[in-house]
């Protein structure tokens, strides 16, 4: 990097800081991204600090699929009343990406937007509606150094209305969705780890059954989603189109899956397909065990298997592809050690167009699941007693050179810190700074350098 890029650098993360500081004085809750959760707004809206977790940004486990995290938010959203209980949400997002890549080109991009958005109580107990929109804008961009995608192809704001849907409520347990929203699974997630997240155009049933008075509990859910809005796009498209398919070819994807947990043990599984294109079938199972008051271990196992189906539209030639991982993690008050281990198969790599990739060593930058690679990944992690909503953490992963001649091993370290504000003046204000490097092997080894800079405001309910 440069001189001159090198100041162009450190005064754009200045004036996010700058802008950061100016901004929350009203601030009363924080809302945080899910994969990177520290805190959590409760029903009271008190900060609550929770066990840390390894799941990376913009990644769906199982577990976690269909229904919120929080099921005590499901089941208030269930007892809503129409307009009287409508619940808006707003909130302000400045994200800046500094890419440096094998080649020596670069990315760079500094943008400021968010989202406002609201959903009713529901209608005679049986229907509400929703909507959101989106914005990010352009603080600073270079022409020269796009694809960060935090902003549109070309270095250019955009505004969309991601979002509007009914949703019809069964019973207290189900719901049904019409309409464009986000939701998560494994494989169809938001992917929020950007400016904007991915939201779809469905009909998706979802259920959440149990769970309470210590009953083991189910999340269950399927139906049809017909087009995508990527998180730095203004459009839907089909998601055959999304996946690669050639033009004229419109395929959506059918998913139907399920989840169960009884106490420190879950597992679950799900199918997506989507005709002449791809079929994937994704299971995952988790069991955790005490060791002591704050000690923990826990172990989890991950199967995904990719083929085309049909036609064999998206690729004009048949493919199979599969990836298996491994992880335990053992945590103890606020640490967290983290070792996984993932290997992937077949005739191709392992694709993910409509989501966070769910590997179990997929990390900042790098998937680690092309066909042939495995990948060792450590990890630690620390809640920082010192400073109330802060950690911090650092992982290393090593991968193997793939079957492909063409493409070679790599190895990346990333290191995080995050600070949740959970009270004062800034609270309500989640700031985050995140660094990768990935060293490539091969002829001439080559690196790639990633920095983001995050800063999230929630202002109080509105």
């Amino acid at each position: 990097m440069n001189a001159n890029h090198s100041r162009r650098s450190v005064a754009a993360v200045a004036a996010a800081l700058g802008w950061a500081l100016a901004v929350p004085a009203f601030a009363q809750t924080t809302t945080v991204p899910p994969s990177s959760v520290p805190a959590e707004e409760t029903e009271d809206d008190v900060y609550v600090e929770t066990q840390p977790t390894s799941t990376e940004q913009g990644q769906t486990r199982m577990n976690e699929s269909f229904a919120p995290r929080d099921r005590a938010q499901w089941v208030r959203d269930t007892r809503r009343k129409a307009f009287q209980d409508t619940k808006w949400d707003l909130q302000v997002r400045s994200f800046y990406l500094d890419r440096e890549k094998y080649d020596d080109t670069a990315s760079e991009a500094w943008a400021l937007g968010g989202s406002l958005g609201f959903k009713t109580g529901y209608f005679r107990e049986r229907f509400a509606f929703g909507a959101t929109g989106y914005t990010s804008q352009k603080l600073y961009g270079p022409e020269d150094r796009d694809g960060t995608l935090l902003l549109a192809p070309g270095q250019e704001g955009y505004t969309v209305l991601g979002e509007v849907y009914g949703e019809f409520l069964i019973n207290e347990g189900s719901r049904l969705t019409l309409g464009r929203r986000g939701f998560d699974t494994p494989y169809i997630n938001r992917n929020d780890a950007r400016m904007t997240p991915n939201t779809f155009q469905t009909v998706l049933f979802q259920g959440l059954y149990g769970g309470d008075d210590g009953r083991p509990e189910w999340r269950v859910g399927g139906g049809y989603v017909d087009k995508i809005k990527e998180r730095n796009s203004e459009d839907f498209v089909s998601m055959s189109r999304d996946a690669g398919a050639p033009a004229g070819t419109d395929r959506g994807v059918y998913a139907l899956g399920a989840n169960y947990k009884a106490g420190d043990f879950s597992i679950g599984a799900i199918n997506y397909y989507s005709d002449d294109i791809i079929n994937i079938f994704y299971a995952e199972g988790k069991y955790g065990a005490s060791l002591g008051e704050k000690t923990k271990l826990t172990f989890a196992l991950q199967y995904s298997d990719q083929t085309s189906v049909g036609d064999d539209l998206l690729r004009g030639t048949d493919f199979s592809s599969d990836q298996w991982g491994a992880k335990a993690e053992l945590s103890h008050g606020g640490a967290m050690f983290t070792a996984a281990y993932t290997r992937a198969g077949g005739d191709t790599n392992m694709q993910n167009p409509w989501s966070g990739y769910p590997g179990f060593t997929s990390v900042q930058v790098e998937d680690f699941n092309r066909d042939g690679e495995s990948a060792w990944m450590l990890r630690a992690g620390y809640t920082l007693p010192w400073i109330k909503g802060a950690s911090v953490y650092a992982l290393y992963v090593d991968g193997s050179d793939p079957q492909s001649p063409t493409e070679y091993a790599k190895d990346e370290c990333d290191v995080n810190f995050q600070w949740a504000v959970a009270d004062g003046f800034l609270k309500g204000l989640l700031f985050r700074m995140r660094y990768a490097h990935i060293s490539q092997e091969g002829p001439v080894e080559t690196d790639l350098d990633d920095f983001r800079l995050m800063i999230y405001y929630d202002p109080p309910a509105l």
